[in-house]
């Protein structure tokens, strides 16, 4: 007797629904994800919305910024802190025992974390308007959107590298200890220029800045060349995703063998 396997669509679109009310149920993940960036724009980006930063309108600029941290913030959290409590609870042991395709999670983890990810860019962007008057063009808009959602691969891999990598209840800690001084020192709370010179030379070498560049080119400011940004955005996912299949395997082994 031939073995048949469920439809793979219909069982995405029902495990990344899943997803989604499983991180809506979540008070302290939406406020991460949904209000600390309105925050962010409140204090920081309001009182300067009207001025110039890297050649192009201040409230632009911080709005890509802002956004940028909100994506990133969502891929860190839902990967990073999600894995973990999955493991912790055993619930990856018991995802082996349904007819769950492989890869079919992971895939919908992301759509989830995207939509996310997108609502909190939608969000922050008519607070802007609302309160600043910041108006991007249609066209500028979008590409500043598809760059956030995609370019936050990186960081969605370093999700999943500390979701294995570290235990259920030091994840929390361990994820804003890694996530909150790269964001800060990438210029993405408080413009570049505006910190310390040694911070200005590390900010070159980290992940959240290479995203950041392409968010800041989107909406016309002065950045490096998106191409080199990529080179090194596809490099460190290379990275991280070596570091997840090595701590995947091992936890593999320890589970099943």
């Amino acid at each position: 007797m031939t073995e048949r396997l469920a439809p793979f669509a219909p069982m995405l679109a029902a495990q990344t629904l899943s997803m989604l009310r499983h991180l809506l149920r979540s008070p302290f993940y939406s406020i991460f994800s949904l209000v600390l960036p309105l925050i962010f724009w409140v204090f920081f980006g309001l009182p300067r919305a009207h001025h110039t930063i890297g050649g192009v309108d201040a409230g632009a600029y911080l709005l890509a910024s802002f956004g940028a941290y909100a994506v990133a913030n969502v891929m860190l959290f839902s990967f990073g802190i999600g894995i973990a409590n999955e493991r912790g609870r055993r619930e990856d042991v018991l995802m082996r025992a349904t007819p769950l395709r492989p890869g079919v999670d992971l895939l919908a983890r992301l759509l989830a974390a995207m939509a996310f990810g997108l609502a909190a860019v939608i969000v922050l962007s008519l607070f802007a308007w609302v309160t600043g008057g910041v108006r991007l063009e249609a066209g500028r808009w979008l590409v500043l959107v598809v760059r956030l959602l995609v370019g936050a691969l990186p960081l969605l891999a370093l999700g999943l590298a500390i979701g294995y990598l570290v235990s259920v209840n030091a994840v929390p800690a361990v994820v804003n200890l890694v996530g909150l001084p790269m964001f800060l020192a990438s210029g993405l709370v408080v413009p570049l220029a505006e910190l310390p010179d040694f911070i200005q030379r590390i900010a070159p070498y980290l992940p959240t800045y290479r995203y950041a560049q392409l968010a800041w080119d989107a909406v016309g400011a002065h950045a490096d060349p998106p191409a080199a940004d990529l080179l090194w955005l596809v490099g460190y996912t290379v990275v991280f995703m070596a570091i997840v299949l090595r701590a995947y395997r091992v936890e593999e082994s320890r589970k099943f063998r």
